[in-house]
């Protein structure tokens, strides 16, 4: 045994079956850290060094990031983060209060993506027939990026996506289970799955298919963040900004409507021009065959479906209808709804086995893992002073500069960073400068609907700045329909574009 064992197996281990270039670069990158931050000791530009190195960590990790169909960035993202903390960058007690203050929002993934996956019949079930029924692409597109923000600015924008995620990956695995010639009834991994034994139409109409639910899926994630800013319940930081602020739901939502509104109104209609002229990567129609192939499935559904499954579907309505009740009125926590959630939708349906309840969790951990991760580098970012710089500047302006310049300096901060954290930062020291007296209470509303709206407009330009984009993207549907980081920004532009700009304009000709 000892005499097999060689470097090369080593080698072969490290990072599975990701390619060779994407290994040599992570463990050049590991490399490349301490080697700076020792030979940067022995320079004039010493005590500059770990800024820089961490500046150099957020791209390192962005990268990992955008080969996020190479290699989950667990795995290169982790390594990264412990060695950030080997070095001093940051420490454990910052990972673990960066990773405590997001707890919530672990909760949420733990237990409400886990809720949704309970609710997986009642959900294809009803937008099979949506789907089916509007013929209309351009219209169907628009509707979820509608829903989706609508749902977004009084549930969760996770939430949402979790929602929606389920439903696509539901339609690809019928229309993949058929087209690989088993019947409705067979078992069929489609993670697991690849095309080779495919029939060559088939594969085309699989291509399209791959590119209509891409579309729609972007749509519907662009939707959580056109709702997600209007209230106060929409996204974290909006609620942390709230607090500060001492704003109620109505109030908040009427403070920010002079910018949400106008940018919902213009990245509704980025979204029908989008369809229209079929550009970014969007337009993709449902190939015929594969409608004919859901509609049979919808049938054949009807058809075989019992009194039991009836009863399934109705306490899966029932559980929906509270859930949504329960998030609206923020009744709890949203992962403590979640857990009430799968507690009712397995109990009253029979799910009592753990083996079944444990697929309910594999989707939503990996990512939670991740966002732990994600937590790391966000402490890097606090304990380095990455943004201070950027921070003092925009503090230094005054009027209707400083507004927009705060607008967009959280917009370009939470493309790279996370859009909590950059709020965070931001609220707190304007609250301070106004506890201060160095500006009135009127400036300190402004600069916060400034701040809110910025961490969340612009921030839809990377899967970095929403949490929803990051959950999309390492979502197992991303790779099913070669969604990757780069198409995601590609399809991204032209919303990020419109609604920036809608947003600018607003905070400074509205506010």
């Amino acid at each position: 045994m000892t005499e097999k064992l060689s470097m090369n197996s080593f080698s072969r281990n490290f990072l599975g079956k990701a390619p060779d270039w994407y290994k040599k670069v992570i463990i050049g990158f590991l490399l490349f850290n301490p080697a700076v931050l020792l030979l940067g000791q022995q320079t004039a530009f010493a005590e500059q060094i770990p800024f820089f190195l961490g500046w150099c960590l957020i791209l390192e990790f962005i990268f990992c990031l955008a080969m996020a169909l190479k290699c989950y960035p667990l795995q290169p993202g982790g390594l990264l983060a412990i060695e950030a903390v080997v070095m001093g960058l940051t420490s454990p007690e910052t990972v673990y209060k960066e990773t405590v203050m997001n707890f919530p929002v672990i909760m949420l993934l733990m237990f409400m993506v886990a809720g949704i996956y309970f609710l997986k019949e009642l959900l294809l079930f009803t937008f099979t027939k949506i789907l089916l029924r509007v013929r209309s692409k351009t219209f169907l597109s628009f509707l979820f990026c509608f829903v989706a923000a609508v749902l977004s600015a009084f549930l969760d924008a996770l939430t949402v996506t979790a929602v929606i995620i389920t439903v696509a990956h539901g339609f690809y695995s019928v229309y993949h289970k058929i087209a690989s010639g088993k019947n409705y009834g067979d078992s069929h991994d489609v993670n697991n799955e690849n095309d080779s034994g495919l029939e060559e139409n088939r594969r085309i109409d699989l291509e399209k298919f791959r590119a209509f639910l891409r579309s729609l899926m972007m749509h519907g994630a662009v939707g959580t963040a056109l709702g997600g800013v209007c209230t106060l319940v929409g996204e974290p930081q909006n609620l942390l900004i709230a607090k500060m602020a001492e704003w109620e739901f109505v109030e908040f939502f009427l403070r920010v409507a002079p910018v949400s509104m106008p940018v919902l109104i213009v990245g509704l209609a980025t979204c029908i021009l989008l369809e229209k002229t079929k550009s970014f990567g969007f337009g993709g129609e449902l190939p015929p065959a594969v409608r004919e192939i859901l509609e049979n499935y919808d049938r054949h559904e009807n058809d075989q479906r019992t009194s039991q499954d009836v009863a399934t579907l109705w306490v899966q309505a029932i559980t929906a209808i509270l859930l949504c009740f329960a998030l609206g009125f923020h009744v709890a926590e949203v992962g403590v709804i979640g857990l009430t959630v799968i507690v009712l939708a397995t109990a009253f349906n029979g799910v009592i086995e753990e083996h079944r309840i444990g697929h309910a969790f594999e989707e939503a951990l990996p990512f939670t893992s991740l966002l732990v991760v994600f937590f790391a580098i966000v402490a890097v970012i606090h304990d380095q002073h990455l943004f201070t710089p950027v921070i003092h500047w925009v503090l230094s302006l005054e009027g209707t500069v400083q507004i927009a310049s705060f607008y967009l300096a959280n917009g370009f901060l939470s493309m790279i960073s996370d859009n909590v954290f950059v709020a965070t930062v931001y609220i707190s020291e304007v609250k301070q400068a106004l506890d201060n007296g160095q500006i009135t209470r009127e400036v300190f509303d402004l600069l916060a609907v400034a701040i809110n709206t910025g961490t969340n407009i612009p921030s839809v330009a990377t899967p970095n700045g929403q949490a929803a984009f990051l959950f999309l993207l390492t979502s197992a549907l991303a790779p099913l329909i070669r969604l990757s980081y780069m198409q995601m920004v590609w399809m991204a532009l032209p919303y990020t574009i419109t609604m920036s700009i809608a947003g600018l304009l607003a905070v400074i000709y509205l506010l």
